[in-house]
């Protein structure tokens, strides 16, 4: 069980972070951050399980664990088709649904939101529709704060707007032709 928790958290954790980096480099390095990202990625779909964690899992808490992620109900689908592949068990969805449920109730909260959007991480459609203009507006305002940072940081860097070594394989030389 906390085998898939942390198979699943890390994973994600790693993909999003890296993709949010590769927005802001350029030249040869987003092709190459991109295709390892491809790869991070099919790992992470194609990951089987084994018969006994089919059977063994607690998928309450696996469950719980998704929610917290933002996950949708439509997810439980991986794991069903993980355990077929080996031949496992099927994993419970009702157990993994009260699980998600109880997750989700701390994802939808307006400080988690801003937390997500702060961070810059995307904010998942999940939550009951009742207060999703507080969270919306909470998340926002979080994503306002990244992405005013992100350009501030941008800014502040040695070369801001392409000029440096490495940039089309010429570096910036201001008194002649770099001997």
């Amino acid at each position: 069980m906390n085998y898939l928790i942390e198979l699943n958290s890390s994973i994600a954790d790693f993909s999003s972070k890296l993709a949010n980096k590769s927005v802001s480099l350029s030249g040869m390095t987003i092709p190459l951050i991109s295709a390892a990202l491809l790869t991070l990625s099919g790992c992470a779909t194609t990951q089987s399980l084994t018969p006994e964690q089919c059977q063994d899992s607690n998928w309450q808490e696996v469950g719980y664990a998704d929610g917290l992620q933002g996950r949708s109900g439509a997810y439980f689908g991986h794991y069903a088709d993980r355990c077929a592949r080996v031949g496992g068990v099927m994993p419970n969805r009702i157990q993994w649904e009260q699980g998600r449920l109880q997750g989700l109730k701390k994802y939808c909260t307006e400080l988690n939101a801003y937390k997500l959007g702060r961070e810059g991480y995307d904010w998942q459609p999940v939550c009951p529709l009742e207060g999703i203009e507080k969270l919306e507006e909470a998340y926002a305002q979080g994503r306002y704060y990244y992405i005013r940072q992100r350009d501030l940081d941008y800014l502040r860097s040695p070369y801001p707007f392409g000029y440096g070594p490495g940039r089309f394989g010429y570096g910036y030389h201001p008194f002649g032709f770099g001997w």
